[in-house]
């Protein structure tokens, strides 16, 4: 079974760090592309940050861009994501996802695994 488990999410006061983990089962993260993801509430999911099959190119979305930093540890196949600065509009539910296609980001598709979230909240 092809599984993607997230941990790592919390309450935290503006201005404060968070880690989160995703760590993948049944399947390497070698050759696919891998993204962070997330939902507020009342809002479409939208791509934070991703990590090229390449395993060389790595992406932001703006407003995240110098405050977030996506690394995979290959060898125990976990991706991370490292939250700093973090700000008020930065809460909801953080989706890790992969896809094996020769891309930056996972498109979505029915290709696409998913974990089941993580929630992070940003408030003091």
């Amino acid at each position: 079974q092809l599984q993607l488990v997230e941990s790592g999410g919390g309450l935290v006061q503006p201005g404060g760090s968070l880690r989160l983990s995703c760590r993948a089962s049944g399947f390497h993260f070698s050759y696919y592309a891998i993204g962070w993801f997330r939902q507020a509430p009342g809002k479409e999911r939208e791509g934070v940050s991703c990590f090229s099959s390449s395993g060389d190119i790595t992406n932001y979305a703006d407003s995240v861009k110098g405050r977030f930093t996506i690394s995979v540890d290959y060898a125990k196949n976990t991706v991370f994501l490292q939250m700093t600065g973090l700000k008020p509009e930065d809460t909801g539910v953080y989706f890790c996802a992969a896809e094996l296609r020769d891309r930056i980001c996972p498109s979505g598709a029915l290709s696409t695994i998913w974990g089941q979230g993580t929630q992070v909240t940003v408030s003091s």
